[in-house]
């Protein structure tokens, strides 16, 4: 009898940590400032999705005055995971652990303004439709007189690891005869060309715009030095994932049709 009353006391204690167990991770899911919960799924199922983004990607991710998470990336999730009624959490952890995050299992998906590229998707990255298009550019310091990418050569200049930045800047370093210093995050490469060490940055055009408007830091953006541009898009890197993705390309739809995603990018560029 004492056997059977000890089995039945630790059976009735494993269910109540089971369910406290599930009791806080929804409300986890509830009460995240960058999340979004449902019980009408339109996907059917409980599932929170998983997103990793940038911390500092000015005006697509990061924190306002306030301290809230805030951003064109941000705003066009909520309003596609309202659309489409699924749930997710969107967690900040800077570009680099984002990529790690969604390759080893950690996240679904990462929306960190990330360009679509060939590279990419030759080593597994599954994108979305395009939700913006961005052109890359140079920012260089307040009194600087460089107006063309001739007036780079023999300087060092700086981008941001694993960016289409990066890419513009590397397509460019042979013709035009500078050298390349790279950096984890935006601010840093910004602050490395004010104090002189790098004669340039280059960055994607609508965030080095944003970021020296917002901050007030002392750089500026010559005219004429855009790329041609390519698309940013959600990126999954897991097919067994794909319904996130449609459900992000239903939702992107609707949104841009119905206007949403226009105020969006007013809110933020206008």
């Amino acid at each position: 009898m004492k056997k059977m009353l000890a089995t039945l006391m630790a059976l009735g204690l494993a269910l109540s940590l089971a369910a406290c167990s599930t009791s806080s991770g929804s409300s986890a899911a509830a009460n995240s400032n960058n999340s979004s919960a449902t019980s009408d799924t339109a996907s059917g199922s409980d599932k929170v999705w998983l997103v990793a983004t940038d911390t500092v990607f000015v005006p697509f991710e990061y924190t306002d005055e306030q301290g809230n998470f805030v951003g064109i990336d941000v705003d066009i999730l909520a309003a596609i995971a309202e659309d489409q009624g699924f749930q997710y959490e969107m967690n900040s952890i800077g570009w680099d652990g984002a990529v790690a995050a969604v390759q080893t299992g950690q996240a679904d998906a990462i929306m960190a303004g990330a360009s679509i590229k060939q590279e990419r998707i030759e080593s597994g990255w599954i994108f979305s439709d395009g939700y913006y298009t961005a052109t890359q550019t140079i920012a260089v310091p307040e009194d600087s007189d460089i107006a063309s990418f001739e007036d780079l050569r023999g300087t060092s200049v700086a981008v941001k690891n694993g960016t289409a930045g990066a890419d513009y800047a590397e397509s460019l370093k042979d013709e035009y005869g500078f050298t390349i210093t790279y950096f984890d995050d935006s601010p840093t490469m910004y602050q490395d060309v004010i104090i002189g060490n790098s004669s340039a940055c280059f960055e994607d055009t609508p965030v080095m715009l944003a970021y020296i408007k917002q901050k007030g830091i002392a750089l500026k953006v010559p005219e004429g030095l855009e790329s041609e541009g390519s698309p940013y898009a959600l990126a999954i890197m897991n097919e067994d994932n794909q319904e996130f993705l449609d459900l992000f390309n239903a939702g992107l739809a609707n949104i841009k049709a119905n206007g949403t995603y226009d105020e969006i990018i007013a809110k933020y560029l206008e």
